[in-house]
């Protein structure tokens, strides 16, 4: 893990690092991103989304009350300033092991408080012949919190979808990779700026990319 020198306000601060999760097997998760609403914020109908925020507590997985996401246009200039609402991650999904690994595995890696609060978006980016599915609609951006954590869940059918991370906006990226099925990309929010490039269908039929993508704070106001 890159270490930073010193970072203000955080107690523990890094760059980025990229990890494989070797405790989760990644289609118990596979069901329940069947069963994803249609992102109403985005055009096209392209990408479908949960969002939830948990803490651990005893060694249990516990969802907190439901709320709203809601980032400045600072951060988020397609979406900023908009309370956006989702449905809430599945309770079986809340409920498995992997799903509590997962979660423990950022909370680790992160050195975060046992007791954190952890947003949770659940997303799958399609795609289908003649139309590319855009996992980073606004472009190269930041999120507005410490932490960030990206997990590939499943690609099926697609080409692209490649993670970017920047120091600015304006200079070619530090660090690329399509992030394969059960690899955590972890990065400090406050140094780099993330993209996801567009996803094409390999063969002549829909394709999707799912991940998690975990925050710290949440970002999720009750």
């Amino acid at each position: 893990m890159q270490q930073v020198s010193s970072v203000t306000g955080l107690e523990y601060a890094f760059l980025f690092t990229l990890r494989k999760v070797n405790s989760i097997n990644n289609q118990g998760f596979q069901p329940f991103f069947e069963n994803l609403p249609v992102d109403p914020y985005i055009k096209g109908k392209y990408r479908s989304r949960r969002l939830s925020r948990v803490m651990v507590a005893e060694n249990k997985l516990i969802k907190l009350s439901h709320g709203y996401l809601c980032q400045s246009r600072e951060y988020n200039p397609l979406l900023g300033d908009i309370k956006r609402e989702f449905a809430e991650l599945e309770y079986g999904l809340i409920e498995l092991e992997i799903f509590k690994n997962l979660v423990l595995a950022f909370i680790d890696s992160c050195k975060l408080h046992p007791e954190a609060e952890i947003g949770i978006h659940q997303i799958r980016t399609t795609c289908s012949p003649g139309h590319l599915g855009n996992p980073a609609p606004e472009g190269i951006h930041q999120d507005g919190t410490d932490f960030i954590g990206i997990f590939s869940v499943g690609r099926n059918n697609i080409q692209g979808g490649e993670t970017h991370l920047y120091t600015a906006k304006k200079e070619k990226p530090v660090f690329h990779k399509i992030l394969q099925p059960g690899e955590l990309l972890l990065v400090n929010d406050h140094e780099f700026f993330h993209f996801t490039s567009p996803i094409k269908s390999e063969n002549p039929a829909p394709g999707t990319r799912d991940v998690f993508v975990l925050t710290s704070p949440s970002l999720i106001q009750p």
